[in-house]
């Protein structure tokens, strides 16, 4: 075991979260926001070639494939995909992975407790407001997906599921990275989240959207609120909404996280599922059990 490895990984991820307990983390998030929705040229071109180099975007897959075709930066960010980049498999019996990124974390979710990262659990009960529907989840499974700045940022159905209903709490807008997991206890339940529970052939399921800083929207299929959220709402649809496998739920701009919850039956996590995997849109997260 490096301990001198493990003592440097630690005093840079406490110094990283001190350091973004100082910063106006709202703020600064609306702040870039108006400049990546910006659609002045001189703005949004200079943007979306920073970005493109530094975080290393990969176009091949977009529908769009010319940075000169997106109207401002956040049009780059969330751009779609060409029908066949991402193709849902047939076999209906699979639970996909709802968005491109990395797995960060998974398991189960005993004691209505979920890891965060090594040593460092939270609530499930923290992490949905306290609403009662957490303790439906308990012996259930979880899988927690981190989106990095260059990974597709839309979000997908993992599955079929009727919208139920959906709790928007506002919150801090803490970096989402493998550092501040780490360091910062509690960082989704800290976090401003989007919480959508749906009724499925295998019972209910959680699809939670986490923002992070620099983050500037979570944004819905459905009629949720802008964010960020001014004060804790649980809302339902006013007709019904069904969304199948694949069809997309909502984006964000910037990176985040997605955490996904099943309940204790019905459903088995992939066994290839690992720490810090690459995953995919439509990749095998999970399956239906017969």
């Amino acid at each position: 075991m490096n301990t001198g490895n493990q003592a440097s990984t630690s005093y840079w991820a406490t110094l990283f979260v001190g350091l973004q307990k100082l910063l106006p983390q709202h703020g600064i998030s609306r702040l870039v926001g108006r400049l990546t929705a910006s659609e002045r040229t001189w703005i949004a071109r200079p943007l979306i070639r920073a970005a493109s180099f530094v975080f290393n975007i990969d176009l091949l897959d977009a529908e769009r494939q010319e940075m000169d075709d997106y109207l401002s930066f956040n049009d780059f960010f969330t751009r779609a995909l060409h029908t066949a980049a991402r193709p849902v498999p047939e076999d209906s019996s699979w639970v996909i992975s709802p968005v491109d990124g990395a797995i960060s974390q998974f398991g189960n979710i005993e004691h209505g407790m979920l890891l965060q990262a090594k040593g460092n659990t939270y609530t499930l009960d923290a992490l949905l407001g306290a609403d009662p529907i957490a303790a439906e989840f308990n012996k259930g499974q979880f899988a927690t997906i981190y989106l990095a700045p260059s990974d597709y940022h839309r979000v997908h159905m993992p599955f079929d599921g009727k919208l139920l209903r959906w709790i928007e709490i506002p919150g801090e807008l803490f970096s989402v990275n493998a550092l501040t997991e780490t360091a910062l206890p509690n960082l989704f339940c800290r976090n401003e989240r989007l919480v959508c529970l749906f009724e499925t052939g295998f019972g209910p399921a959680l699809v939670i959207l986490v923002g992070a800083l620099i983050v500037a929207s979570i944004e819905t299929v459905f009629d949720s609120s802008p964010s960020p959220f001014v004060e804790q709402k649980t809302l339902s649809p006013e007709s019904d909404i069904h969304l199948l496998r694949g069809e997309e739920l909502g984006r964000f701009l910037m990176g985040s996280t997605v955490i996904v919850c099943f309940p204790p039956e019905g459903v088995t996590l992939d066994r290839n599922l690992a720490i810090g995997m690459p995953t995919r849109l439509g990749q095998a997260l999970a399956s239906i059990e017969a």
